[in-house]
């Protein structure tokens, strides 16, 4: 059990209906009001106007389009300054506990689209030594296989591996730890403990683990001698993590990171977020296909107890896993998902019928992620950056 506070912990009450929702860095539970954790968090929503602007530079991605992407924190200062000449970084990031799963896919997704419209760099990092201290049954020699294994899920996203650069955090430590030291420096651990809700109990490296998570945010701009804005796309359970970067960028002379946030895509199972402990929650990408038709199959739907009760009174869209699929990524033209959506709601398309068909989308992108990850593991090893790395960026 990780610990809660305040600052990362948001619990909602709804008291007319007792609904009750949990949305942490590593934990989210119950029905999420996205829309309360922007209030809570103190983000800002990704409105039409915004949406505009960036339509400038390229067609919005489908996830811009239909608000996954719904949340964020200094996108319109980003845009001012790539507007003014001073190109931005992408940053992101991969712990690597496990196998990747589609749900993680979403922000990498959204940041490949990023480096390809504005054709920008990418620095992404991959946490093996938080997951080591966070993880007490998990070895360093572990978390550097699926670092490895993480990594060609990665760039089978279709990353530019000429803008790509993945700092592995024991293999870079070197290069990062100075940067580490001056945010260390300027935090307090009574700073930490309120912010992160830590005790005694707690290893001196998951203390120390917050210095190491902002490197990313400031390495580009001491490597190039000069402020480089930095924008991050993640999860919006994640942004916790990087308000105590925003608060402490300054001191240290560098810009506040930028931060962009989608909506967790839902369990097939129904609940609000995947998890490793149900592995019908969610599709892996090392899953083959009869595994994957099998979890699709068995998908919670917004479909009726009979065929024909649902041919009469149709279905709903709005909680099911399958259709938030084809929203979230296995649709890409609007007027088709608005056809699956109206076929839906009026009977004439069954849950079966749709699972079916999500399948043979999804069938056909897995076969594709697999043949770009068997090219990955030619290239990632190059694209790491060590203790002393001089190439641009």
């Amino acid at each position: 059990m990780f610990p809660r506070s305040f600052y990362n912990r948001v619990r909602i009450t709804n008291l007319m209906a007792q609904e009750e929702f949990v949305v942490t860095p590593w934990e989210v539970s119950g029905k999420v009001d996205y829309d309360k954790l922007v209030e809570r968090f103190g983000t800002e929503r990704v409105d039409e106007a915004l949406l505009k602007r960036m339509a400038k530079y390229g067609e919005l991605h489908p996830t811009l389009r239909r608000g996954i992407f719904y949340s964020h924190r200094d996108m319109n200062w980003i845009l001012d300054q790539y507007e003014k000449g001073n190109k931005f970084f992408l940053y992101t990031g991969r712990g690597p506990s496990g196998d990747v799963h589609i749900g993680h896919l979403l922000p990498w997704i959204l940041t490949k689209y990023f480096q390809d419209v504005f054709k920008v760099h990418l620095y992404f990092q991959i946490t093996d030594d938080e997951k080591f201290l966070f993880k007490e049954n998990l070895s360093l020699k572990e978390t550097d296989r699926l670092s490895y294994e993480n990594m060609y899920d990665i760039m089978a996203v279709g990353l530019n591996p000429e803008l790509t650069h993945f700092i592995v955090d024991t293999k870079c430590i070197g290069a990062m730890y100075p940067i580490a030291l001056e945010v260390a420096k300027r935090i307090t651990f009574s700073t930490v403990k309120a912010t992160f809700g830590f005790d005694d109990s707690y290893n001196i490296g998951i203390i120390f683990y917050t210095s190491i998570q902002s490197v990313p945010c400031f390495l580009p701009s001491v490597k190039a001698g000069k402020n480089v804005p930095c924008l991050i796309p993640c999860g919006i359970d994640q942004d916790p993590h990087f308000r105590l970067t925003r608060d402490i960028a300054p001191k240290l002379g560098f810009f506040k990171p930028a931060l962009l946030h989608n909506k967790l895509l839902p369990a097939l199972t129904g609940e609000e977020k995947m998890s490793s402990s149900s592995p019908y929650s969610a599709i892996y990408m090392i899953d083959d296909d009869k595994l994957v038709k099998k979890k699709v199959m068995n998908a919670f739907t917004g479909g009726r107890t009979s065929v024909e009760e649902q041919r009469k009174l149709g279905a709903n869209p709005d909680v099911c896993s399958v259709f938030a699929y084809y929203t979230y990524m296995f649709e890409y033209d609007d007027k088709k998902l608005a056809e699956i959506e109206a076929k839906c709601r009026s009977g004439s398309l069954l849950c079966g019928e749709c699972k079916l068909r999500l399948f043979e989308k999804i069938k056909v992108f897995m076969a594709a992620h697999r043949e770009r990850r068997e090219k990955a593991k030619d290239i990632v090893d190059k694209l790491i950056m060590r203790d002393r790395d001089d190439r641009p960026g």
